[in-house]
């Protein structure tokens, strides 16, 4: 039976981490100029859909903090989604002459609903190129990365603490 992390839907107006891997643990970005590809297909497909606060982007796999806007359909985000990464695969297989699925079929959700998993999350997914011994510093990553960990330090936790709920 599939995973909890699977089946979970993408609710409008709910914060959640998505995450997903390349087959086989196989890389999914093959060059810098992906990464930025990635990136910019996200920002078409899925701009006008989700607000994105942290990610990592690593070779194999990627990590987002994000929320679902609140006047999406129910499944509206998933195909988004799914537009998003068929789009990024179709170029990657176009450019690399391979065909198939690069990352597996379907992403891992893990809705936030509390203060402490939002503040481990966010420090896993800025250490996790740390982790995987990409570098020794995030800091040093692309400045795309850094600056959305500076606007998002402060306003994270009160968009989420709202969307939970929460008094801030």
């Amino acid at each position: 039976m599939p995973s909890k992390k699977i089946l979970t839907p993408v609710e409008p107006g709910f914060t959640y981490h998505i995450y997903n891997r390349g087959n086989n643990y196989q890389d999914v970005f093959f060059s810098d100029e992906d990464y930025q590809l990635f990136l910019n297909k996200f920002k078409f497909y899925l701009g006008n859909y989700c607000s994105l606060f942290a990610f990592a982007l690593l070779p194999n796999h990627f990590h987002f903090l994000l929320r679902s806007n609140e006047n999406n359909a129910v499944s509206q985000f998933s195909r988004q989604y799914l537009k998003f990464i068929l789009s990024y695969t179709n170029k990657i297989n176009y450019r690399m002459k391979r065909n198939g699925s690069l990352f597996l079929a379907r992403f891992r959700r893990i809705k936030i609903e509390d203060e402490d998993y939002l503040r481990r999350l966010l420090y896993y997914i800025h250490h996790n190129p740390v982790k995987h011994e990409i570098t020794e510093n995030f800091k040093t990553l692309n400045l795309i990365h850094i600056r959305f960990f500076c606007l998002i330090n402060q306003r994270i936790l009160l968009e989420t603490r709202l969307s939970l709920g929460m008094v801030v």
